[in-house]
């Protein structure tokens, strides 16, 4: 049974070194053990990014020499294609720039929501320059041979209106009119309400040719595979495009294989949508009316991808009309919110494999919120109440552990009379935890048992962006970014040590040294974790200590 509890203790600590090793070379730009480079950055050599890129082939057609297999667009003319006119309109929760060149949204900033990095400025999420690239592209393409459309790379013309959500007013709209393109015409109109992170996205095809035409609308998200800055690089979160189905549900594709090319996903549906994830934030291109349509993932050039979404919008006979709605969400993952948007639309917050668990107890912290009105309180609560409810079998691992410190001194006896004679000693080990009733892996299960609901804790308080700028006490003034004087995670460190002194001493030297390394190990990592988490785990420390404590002082096994 000793063994047994050794070899468990000593794989945990293994598993300490080894993802605290990964995450130092996540930290320095190596490789990491699980999944490629820490930090990828576009290559120096490569292109700037653009939106002159990326427009999907239509079904049926293979794609055309050129940009990004754009139909009937020569790489040339793509070349050609000025800078469009930058039209910027203002709400109360946003600021969006639109780019004249195929109407697209080049540039959100989220206002009220301060930047990580630079609490001055506000959170761009969205962006077009030399460093970033992360933007919303629309257009239209055809299956229909020599036929060109509308896309993402027409310049357009900005119809005046305000640009400035005025007092009073609910919503604020942004339209672009394409020319004749082969005798056919995009509208394209963005509503922006107010207090909302959607823009309403309206797109009307005029078809003024000579014959009837079947265009497809593209929703397309396009970005480079960089990791958002101000992470943190002892945990890692998931940036990359997903897409929903009701087929597959909620997918996640990486960049390393849509760069491979093989990335799997579904290829049609009826229903879902595409969206483009990061930490706290995501965007996404939601159409809720039923309807068949495609999903396309690619690799535009180094360092850029695309996931886009394709709609057909029928048959439209010479000098008629037909329109197709859609919705952009681009803003924080308000869980919420997000599952009023669309289905399967708030899996974007990524709890990892626990989201089973992870959705209620989010449910069960922001009723807490609701009572409390503060979220490090809430979380204090929270883990009394999972205190609470595992009382009993925490209760009879601290007895299990306290009668294995009371049988210490036996235990060490045998091991020194019986060291040249291992198999009595175990007999006699097991004669004295028989007598005694001890179970020398009492101590063991609870952990076990315990664990997932703590795990989807972590991932919980790790994934919510409702605890940015969420203050607990004094210094503690935003919950998701570390303890900037570290009073935390030394406590943290502190009751953990505090643990292992309460705990029993193991008869083993080594594995005694071990048990006092492994809090100081995982200290250190939480030097570099979240407020929130620290202040998780501390709180759950006291409470075991408190549990630990009061069951040593009945059963007479305070002290060495």
């Amino acid at each position: 049974m000793t063994d047994i509890r050794r070899t468990l203790l000593w794989v945990v600590f293994t598993m300490s070194l080894v993802l605290l090793w990964d995450a130092w070379n996540k930290h320095t730009g190596h490789p990491s053990l699980f999944a490629g480079f820490g930090k990828p950055t576009a290559s120096a050599s490569g292109p700037a990014p653009g939106v002159g890129a990326g427009v999907p082939t239509a079904a049926g057609v293979p794609a055309a020499t050129g940009v990004a297999g754009a139909p009937g667009l020569p790489a040339a003319a793509a070349a050609a294609v000025p800078a469009g006119e930058e039209v910027t309109v203002t709400t109360d929760v946003a600021k969006a720039t639109f780019d004249s060149q195929g109407g697209s949204l080049v540039r959100l900033e989220l206002l009220g929501l301060r930047d990580s990095l630079d609490p001055t400025h506000n959170v761009v999420l969205m962006d077009h320059s030399a460093q970033r690239l992360y933007i919303a592209q629309t257009g239209l393409i055809t299956n229909q041979p020599g036929v060109a459309l509308p896309n993402h790379l027409t310049q357009m013309t900005v119809v005046p209106g305000e640009r400035t959500l005025a007092p009073g007013a609910k919503e604020l709209t942004v339209r672009f009119e394409s020319p004749l393109v082969d005798g056919h015409k995009l509208i394209k109109t963005y509503t922006l309400k107010r207090g909302e992170y959607t823009i309403g996205v309206r797109h009307e095809f005029v078809n003024q040719g000579t014959a009837p035409l079947s265009p497809q609308l593209y929703l397309q998200l396009a970005r480079d595979g960089n990791v958002p800055e101000g992470g943190s690089s002892f945990y890692s979160t998931f940036t990359g495009p997903a897409m929903y189905t009701e087929a597959s549900k909620f997918h996640k594709i990486e960049f390393k294989d849509i760069a491979k090319g093989s990335d799997s996903h579904d290829k049609t549906s009826d229903s879902g949508w595409v969206a483009m994830v990061q930490h706290y934030f995501a965007s996404a291109w939601l159409v809720p009316t039923p309807g068949p349509r495609e999903f396309r993932t690619a690799k535009v050039r180094d360092n850029e991808y695309t996931i886009a979404m394709v709609l057909p919008m029928g048959e439209v006979a010479p000098g008629a009309s037909k329109t197709l709605d859609a919705t952009l969400f681009a803003g924080p993952q308000e869980e919420n919110k997000l599952a009023a948007l669309a289905p399967g639309l708030e899996l974007v917050k990524d709890y990892g494999r626990l989201t089973v668990l992870s959705k209620p107890l989010f449910w069960l912290l922001t009723k807490l919120h609701a009572a409390i009105g503060n979220w490090g309180w809430a979380i204090v609560a929270l883990v009394v109440l999972l205190k609470i409810a595992f009382y009993w079998l925490n209760a009879n691992a601290y007895k299990s552990m306290a009668k294995m410190k009371a049988v210490a001194p036996r235990v060490s006896e045998l091991k020194e009379r019986y060291k040249d004679k291992p198999q009595e000693m175990q007999q006699q080990m097991m004669r004295i935890y028989k007598e005694e009733k001890v179970n020398p892996l009492g101590s063991c299960l609870p952990i076990f048992v315990q664990m997932p609901f703590f795990i989807a804790l972590y991932w919980v308080l790790l994934s919510s962006v409702e605890m940015r700028d969420a203050p607990w006490v004094g210094w503690i003034t935003d919950l998701s970014v570390k303890d900037p004087w570290f009073i935390l995670p030394v406590l943290m460190m502190l009751s953990s040590l505090f643990q292992v002194w309460l705990n029993p001493t193991p008869p083993d030297p080594v594995q005694a040294k071990m048990m006092w390394i492994m809090p100081v190990a995982f200290g250190f990592m939480f030097f570099f974790f979240p407020a929130g988490l620290v202040l998780y785990w501390l709180t759950n420390n006291i409470l075991s200590i408190a549990q630990q404590w009061f069951i040593n002082k009945r059963l007479g096994v305070l002290g060495k």
